[in-house]
């Protein structure tokens, strides 16, 4: 199959032009025959990558997916593009169940969806031995893996599958992998000849920060007002936890509800259908809630407790911000925390426990960062970072100034000396900060004339200070669990001295939240008339609660986007927008159209051929009660194009200055003239020759439809041109 034979599938089905990075050669490696391992972030297209051969090779591929509450939703958003699946699980009862066998036994399922459970039931793969199957797709591969975050033992049995069907290529798919759980991954599951894509790790559009523990709860409800309404996992330690923190936000007006494994199957299964359905916006939930969650609109992720291990921290992130658009995720973070991770890690035994503490010391060294948090977790995962900074997490975003820190620098480097040069700097801070502390008095440090002699510097500060001094080469900190501090030769030889030191600190005040940038997947700047959306969201809340189906399965945000700020009025243009597919255009297309062309036009929809232009009169079109158009409707961004179209500049320059694409640019031209601007449409015309044959054409068709004069005029000519041609005769101006 050919890329350009793909390439109509991935339009025709998910609405989209083009591939994303690595999937088309991961998609012909599969058409080929060959397994695969396929490592690559959330929200890089992992599923399409098996969906779409699918739909070439025909038969049935089935997708082995851990989390039963996730195959209903995969499956509705299959089908509403227009692409045969369904699902096998204990939700059914036996009647479905055979119905769902017999339709693929029949050539009418092109995907079926089960748990890893089911495949070792004899039955089951009896069943298997009667399918044309065509390729077997493994979701969180991680699974089977003991050196992965997520062991599950049932993913165990799954190599089976490569005995009873040893000519069914196979592909796994994780998005969390280092270069062992791979090595794992392919020897567990005896796919010794297949080929690894690696498509890296980094999540440019997620923003990354650490906050202190301490006044957590203040700090939370300022990052749920901020986010207002909009979709929230908030990882807690306990079940108990869950619960408070549930009704603890409720109460202050924001809406949560509480999932933990304690809750009973229908519970569980209720709480996140209504997270995924919109009804409920935010969950504090332990790590039993989430692997997997195909919702593309969170946009902050919140670990209220430490996580156990990167792995799973990149995991848990990782559900944030699946669409592309800018997500945030917080750690509130205290020195205390990872007690309670090691209370659980003292019950395992050889190198099980020397893993998990190996594993929990590098997610403390991530909090205790004061370089780039991105740049951290891509080395953890094998991958070569070459900026130091990546701009878009805490530390790469505070602010920072010189501060002469002479005396406290002598004071901290004195307490280390005066302690032993053995503790950590929790303790030495304690012990300079004067805390009358068990420990403290214990080890009789409250006794040293270093004990209180900081007042001018909170815990935070002096940290910072100390991290300073660690990168400047003065202090020396022991990796591992004990990160005691010591001085090196030349912190000695500073001390003895009296030079002034200087370091260069992030502010405190910096550290508060920024708004993320708007900016979405490409980089794109984010220009979308907000009215317009808001209108359409209600329009997919409505669509979506009368097929029973999550929102996002109708349309994701992106799309929603692409719509409100391109405002196509005819289902060609509607097709261009990404995500817009003929299937979908068929089925939603013209309830979208209805309300784009209402909004652009402020007019009840049914009433649009109602308006009719006065010739003569360019920019002031009256309508048949004769009233002038209402210029109000146009937003910001239509006014700033306008103010560069008095200016001179073409359609293209306004498109390049602004960061805006050639049809949004266009849009807003038609409805700038149709408020009722003046607008010189002649230089923006294509030359004499050719609008004087587009509005031939335009005059021939007699059609609202821009497809019959394009078709008439052929490839050469573009519909902006027959866009701009129209608009000028309507306005008597050609």
């Amino acid at each position: 199959m050919t890329t350009a034979d793909l390439q109509v599938l991935l339009k025709r089905h998910f609405g989209y032009d083009q591939f994303r990075p690595g999937q088309e050669e991961i998609i012909s490696n599969a058409l080929a025959g060959r397994n695969s391992l396929v490592v690559m972030p959330t929200g890089g297209g992992k599923s399409l990558c098996y969906q779409l051969p699918a739909l070439a090779t025909g038969g049935v591929t089935l997708v082995i997916s851990p989390l039963i509450a996730l195959m209903k939703d995969q499956v509705d958003g299959l089908r509403s593009n227009g692409i045969a699946a369904d699902f096998l699980n204990s939700t059914l009862d036996n009647r479905t169940a055979a119905e769902v066998e017999r339709g693929a036994q029949a050539g009418a399922v092109r995907l079926l969806y089960v748990a890893p459970e089911r495949v070792s039931m004899p039955g089951f793969r009896r069943f298997l031995g009667t399918l044309d199957l065509r390729m077997i797709a493994i979701d969180e591969a991680h699974c089977i893996s003991e050196w992965g975050h997520d062991f599950r033992p049932d993913y165990r049995t799954l190599a089976e599958l490569r005995a009873l069907f040893p000519q069914t290529p196979v592909m796994a798919l994780t998005a969390t992998a280092t270069e062992r759980v791979q090595r794992d991954i392919v020897e567990q599951l005896r796919l010794d000849d297949c080929r690894r894509f690696v498509s890296g790790f980094d999540r440019p559009n997620l923003t990354y920060r650490v906050e202190p523990g301490a006044g957590a709860s203040d700090a939370l409800l300022d990052l749920l007002e901020e986010r207002k309404g909009q979709s929230a996992i908030i990882y807690c330690f306990s079940r108990k936890d869950t619960e408070e923190l549930a009704n603890r936000l409720t109460s202050a007006g924001h809406p949560a509800v509480a999932y933990h494994a304690g809750l009973d199957t229908n519970t569980r299964r209720l709480t996140q259908e209504r997270f995924i359905d919109g009804d409920v916006p935010i969950v504090a939930a332990t790590i039993a809630f989430g692997m997997g969650i195909d919702k593309p609109d969170i946009r902050l992720v919140v670990h209220h407790a430490l996580p156990k291990s990167i792995e799973a921290y990149y995991q848990e992130t990782g559900r944030a911000g699946r669409d592309g658009l800018p997500s945030e995720c917080v750690l509130f973070f205290n020195e205390g925390d990872r007690a309670k991770q090691e209370y659980f890690i003292q019950s395992m035994t050889g190198e099980a426990r020397a893993v998990a503490e190996r594993q929990l010391q590098q997610m403390v060294d991530f909090c205790r960062l004061s370089t780039c948090r991105r740049r951290y977790l891509l080395q953890y995962f094998g991958e070569t970072e070459t900026r130091e900074a990546c701009g878009n997490c805490d530390t790469c975003l505070a602010q920072r100034q010189e501060v002469d820190v002479t005396v406290v620098a002598q004071k901290v480097m004195s307490a280390v000396i005066r302690t032993g040069e053995r503790f950590g700097f929790a303790h030495v801070g304690n012990v300079l900060l004067g805390k009358n502390l068990k420990r403290v008095r214990e080890l009789e440090h409250d006794k040293l004339t270093v004990f209180g002699i900081v007042d001018d510097y909170d815990h935070d500060g002096l940290r910072r200070v100390a991290d300073g001094l660690v990168d400047r080469g003065l202090l020396s900190k022991a990796e591992g669990k004990y990160a005691t501090l010591s001085l090196t030769r030349e912190g000695r030889v500073w001390l003895r001295g009296h030079d002034p030191l200087t370091l260069e600190l992030r502010i405190p005040e910096a550290t508060k939240r920024a708004k993320p940038s708007r900016t979405g997947r490409g980089g794109a700047v984010d220009t979308v008339d907000s009215a317009l959306f808001d209108r359409l969201r209600a329009l997919r809340r409505r669509l979506a609660d009368e097929e029973n189906v999550p929102a996002f399965v109708v349309f994701g945000d992106v799309t929603l986007r692409g719509l409100a700020a391109a405002m196509p009025v005819t289902t060609q243009d509607m097709l261009r927008v990404s995500g817009v597919g003929p299937a979908k255009l068929e089925r939603y297309g013209e309830a979208f159209l209805t309300v784009i062309r209402g909004h652009v036009n402020s007019i009840p929809p049914a009433s649009v051929d109602n308006v009719l232009p006065v010739r003569g009169n360019v920019g002031t079109p009256r309508s048949t009660t004769g009233h002038i158009a209402d210029d109000r409707r146009l937003t910001d961004t239509h006014n700033r194009t306008h103010q560069l179209l008095q200016q001179g500049l073409t359609i293209a320059e306004i498109a390049t200055s602004r960061g805006l694409t050639h049809g949004t640019v266009m849009a807003h031209v038609e409805r700038i003239v149709k408020a009722g601007k003046t607008v010189d449409l002649t230089p923006l015309l294509p030359a004499r020759e050719r609008t004087e044959r587009i509005a031939t054409a335009l005059q021939v068709t007699d059609s609202d439809r821009l497809a019959p004069v394009k078709e008439l005029l052929g490839d050469d000519y573009s519909y902006d041109e027959i866009r701009l041609v129209r608009l000028a005769l309507q306005e008597a101006k050609v």
